[in-house]
């Protein structure tokens, strides 16, 4: 199992526990795909994309549950950058934990044992 991650809004993460899926947040659905980050690009994609923005959980997600609409995808530096084409269903999450800024500003990320 390969555990890739979500940066969202806690509100719209509750949103999506309530339905038992994840549609995307607004820029997911405007380039047609919800954005993911591997372990590697998770704190570069939360400095550059949610710098200081505070109630943020940081969802794990086990990419073998996702089959074909998953792909890997040039993007930022040409990084391969895992899109899903079709919405998270809630039963694919491993886990979900707060990602709360630092006393430096930065976001303070969770340990990512299971």
């Amino acid at each position: 199992m390969t555990l890739i991650f979500k940066i969202c809004p806690q509100t719209l993460w509750r949103d999506a526990e309530t339905k038992r899926v994840f549609e995307g947040a607004p820029v997911d659905r405007q380039d047609g795909y919800i954005h993911f980050s591997t372990q590697d690009q998770m704190r570069e994609t939360a400095a550059k994309h949610f710098a200081g923005q505070n109630d943020l959980v940081l969802v794990a997600v086990d990419d073998g549950a996702l089959g074909d609409a998953l792909r890997y995808e040039p993007s930022r530096g040409g990084d391969l950058f895992p899109h899903l084409y079709g919405h998270l269903p809630i039963s694919a999450v491993s886990w979900v934990r707060p990602l709360p800024l630092g006393p430096d500003g930065r976001h303070a990320f969770p340990d990512l044992a299971p």
